[in-house]
């Protein structure tokens, strides 16, 4: 299914800067929309607190993570998350877009309400796009897909009730999710993160990188962080093309402070 708005991501440059106004005039934005695993991404070693570090000065990080959401419940509330008008005002440099993995559970587990068939979770996530996009046409929209599952770490940390005694997602499953997200993206012309992949070519990847079996260690936050950096960078969203707001101390005339703020 093609997307009916293909991604376009174009910068306005002084100096091969991204340049929003005058220096000092207002900070661009970065959204993070997705699940838990985003909404916890600001925690200690989280990779949204490592974005807003890395992008300190030049970049708010917006965070927007909904635990236990998955893309129909998303697109309800779409709007609300979303107002046509931005909190700075304009439209955002970029969003990242990160869910999956409650829409994987399983469909006869303990964990059902969450989940959404795949053909849907395709639509939900075209659906995703075309919003942003349509909102925001500048805006760069980066997908990533759900993390890999260690089953046996579910069954250790179960949610919710579970008779059954099965875990509520498998990888096999969430690797299906991290295709079909993996293609939305390739059908829309815009970059992904596959962490379900990345993840799998460490040794011993459940240990390092997964809490609970589905949750993220400092590693494995460690592991999103840098590869959502790298797949900014390779849209020309760095720290070398980013404007920061006010001079930096180095600027500033001993002499005559004040000038540089003028």
């Amino acid at each position: 299914m093609p997307c009916d708005v293909k991604w376009e991501f174009n910068l306005k440059r002084r100096d091969q800067k991204i340049f929003c106004g005058k220096r000092g005039f207002m900070r661009p934005e970065i959204y993070l929309f997705g699940d838990s695993i985003t909404e916890a991404s600001f925690c200690d070693g989280g990779w949204g607190a490592s974005l807003a570090h890395h992008f300190s000065r030049t970049v708010d990080l917006v965070l927007r993570g909904y635990s236990g959401y998955n893309t129909r419940w998303a697109l309800e509330v779409i709007e609300k998350v979303f107002p046509e008008v931005s909190r700075g005002g304009g439209a955002p440099l970029a969003v990242t877009v990160f869910f999956g993995a409650n829409d994987a559970c399983l469909p006869d587990r303990c964990s059902a309400f969450q989940h959404v068939p795949i053909h849907e979770y395709k639509q939900n996530l075209h659906s995703i796009v075309s919003f942003l996009k349509k909102r925001w046409p500048t805006t760069l929209v980066l997908l990533i897909t759900p993390p890999p599952i260690d089953e046996e770490g579910r069954l250790r940390n179960p949610y919710v009730e579970n008779p059954m005694g099965l875990p509520e997602r498998t990888n096999e499953a969430a690797g299906a999710y991290a295709k079909a997200c993996v293609d939305v993206a390739g059908e829309c012309g815009g970059p992904v993160v596959d962490i379900w992949t990345k993840m799998q070519h460490i040794s011993d990847w459940p240990r390092i990188c997964l809490s609970d079996g589905l949750h993220l260690t400092q590693s494995g936050n460690k592991i999103v962080f840098e590869e959502v950096v790298a797949r900014l960078r390779e849209e020309g969203i760095s720290l070398e093309t980013l404007l920061v707001d006010l001079p930096h101390i180095a600027e500033i005339d001993p002499n005559d402070p004040l000038k540089s703020f003028s």
